[in-house]
């Protein structure tokens, strides 16, 4: 069940008409009815207006809609679920690979911890270090340290988003961060027999691994023991993970003169991940990800249009699909993809394994930001052969392509060009050259079909027009039996056999009976 129908659920068991809610949280009820149905993204803002409407929390409601996909399942729907769980096994090995040995910075609010929600990451965190990846936690501790200023009856100062940290303030910053690091400390040392910490060997390295300096004076308010990061300890971190340790960083720093300076979660981790230049930085937040202003989870976008969607944001009044979280960390994810750090992702923290869910599928759950294109089309090599030869294949079976066998796709290789998603073959073409009569065979055009219906064929079909135009060929052709239409769609016009290059008029097949395409490159 999506968080929409748990929404949908909980309203209608409290006899609570889709209008009487609208009215409640000052939304449309049309909007409304389309996040129950599944349509429209939920904000984070708006998922806790609903929640309070709703006499519930965000939290619950994200966990009875797990709940509800992981209830009994009858016998056909058990087996259809183990091939599922089969093929996304092996799936997932390329990833596996991968990831060995690499540097992943994972940050959280103190949330995660003050709502019991990290017994649950501790066991996706095991995962982890036993495929031998290297992690540095960083935690928040914003709700434990407005609990204790409450306790202390002090009231919380802030000023455009930062806490003034006073000397009381201060105290409250110590105590709360050191209960946090604590309990996660003890939550990562559990071994329990029978479950995902069986035989977890877990040993965390924390220290004064963060050096700060004050953020001083803005906007004529001293913001006292409020700090930023000066230095990470790149060197120290790395001996720890390179002892096989996980290393937990909290957001406080020190300076040379023994001060103690409170920090953002945000400028801590991305200083990290900077610092140790890490493969991935993973932020959890309350929402499922990045929504554009239509609400619609953005899955991948580059630090570019991360900041285009910013900057619309903030030309926009009250923007309704962009949540308090994603203001905080977006900026952070442009950030460390400025500064090199490959992939940061935006993901939910109310979804169980949201973290491996996250990396270890093509599709992913959250928002990942990169500073360049994942796409990327590039000429072939010999290395490509059997992603191309697993992309035609199930389009030659069909008949729709002709029948080429690994050692010809060897051969002919460097007349191929490849599509690229995140290092991932999706797509290949040729184009088979014909000097004499400046004319180039345009063949073998396959999309991987997880990333059909993208426009991904228009943009390898221009990639290789561009290619045989730089090359100088004057015209393209291309023999089809079933894509006709396709090709008429992007200029190509119907001509004859007795059209093809003298060659090619040789090999051509009349028992397969191909329309032959001709277009201009020279208009």
């Amino acid at each position: 069940m999506s968080i929409g129908n748990t929404i949908r659920s909980r309203r209608k068991s409290l006899k609570i008409t889709l209008q009487t809610l609208a009215v409640s949280v000052k939304a449309d009820a049309g909007n409304l009815s389309r996040i129950e149905r599944g349509e429209l993204g939920v904000s984070e803002a708006m998922l806790r207006k609903i929640s309070s409407a709703l006499n519930t929390t965000p939290a619950a409601l994200y966990a009875q809609s797990d709940a509800s996909q992981s209830t009994a399942l009858p016998p056909t729907i058990q087996k259809h679920n183990t091939k599922d769980f089969v093929q996304w096994f092996r799936s997932a090995t390329p990833y596996i690979h991968a990831f060995g040995g690499r540097t992943f910075v994972i940050a959280f609010g103190g949330e995660i911890v003050d709502e019991k929600q990290f017994v649950a990451l501790t066991h996706d965190l095991n995962l982890l270090a036993s495929l031998e990846v290297r992690l540095v936690l960083v935690h928040g501790a914003r709700p434990q340290i407005e609990q204790r200023l409450k306790r202390d009856k002090i009231t919380p100062m802030m000023h455009n988003g930062l806490r003034i940290t006073d000397d009381a303030a201060m105290e409250a910053v110590k105590e709360a961060n050191g209960a946090v690091r604590v309990e996660i400390e003890a939550l990562l040392s559990m071994g329990t027999a029978n479950s995902p910490m069986a035989g977890a060997d877990i040993r965390v390295a924390s220290g004064n691994f963060v050096t700060a300096k004050p953020l001083g004076v803005r906007d004529g308010v001293d913001l006292q023991h409020t700090g930023e990061v000066r230095k990470i300890d790149a060197i120290g971190i790395q001996k720890r993970l390179d002892d096989n340790e996980l290393v937990l960083l909290s957001p406080v720093g020190y300076s040379p003169t023994g001060e103690t300076f409170n920090l953002s979660l945000e400028d801590v981790a991305v200083s990290t991940a900077i610092a140790l230049d890490a493969d991935k930085l993973i932020f959890l937040m309350d929402s499922q990800g990045v929504q554009n202003l239509r609400g619609e989870l953005l899955r991948e976008m580059t630090a570019e249009k991360a900041k285009n969607l910013l900057k619309n944001v903030a030309d926009t009044e009250n923007p309704l699909h962009i949540s308090e979280d994603t203001l905080y960390y977006l900026p952070a994810a442009i950030r460390a993809c400025e500064h090199g750090v490959a992939r940061t992702h935006l993901i939910s923290r109310h979804i169980d394994g949201a973290i491996i869910q996250e990396l270890f599928t093509h599709e992913g759950i959250g928002t990942m930001v990169t500073e360049l294109p994942l796409e990327t089309m590039r000429q072939a090599n010999i290395d490509d052969v059997g992603g191309i030869l697993k992309l035609i294949e199930p389009l030659e079976n069909e008949g729709i392509l002709v029948r080429r066998g690994r050692e010809r796709i060897e051969m002919e290789i460097n007349y191929f060009y490849v599509m690229e998603h995140d290092n991932r073959a999706i797509g290949c073409a040729a184009l088979y050259p014909f000097k004499e009569e400046k004319m180039a065979e345009f063949a073998c055009l396959a999309i991987d079909p997880q990333y059909r219906g993208g426009g991904r064929g228009d943009k390898l079909f221009n990639f290789c027009q561009a290619q045989a135009k730089t090359l100088g060929f004057k015209q393209l052709f291309c023999l089809t039996t079933r894509t006709e239409h396709w090709f008429l769609e992007r200029g190509f016009i119907e001509k004859t056999v007795e059209d093809l290059p003298a060659e090619k008029k040789q090999m051509y097949n009349f028992q397969r009976k191909s329309k032959v395409f001709i277009k201009s490159l020279t208009l």
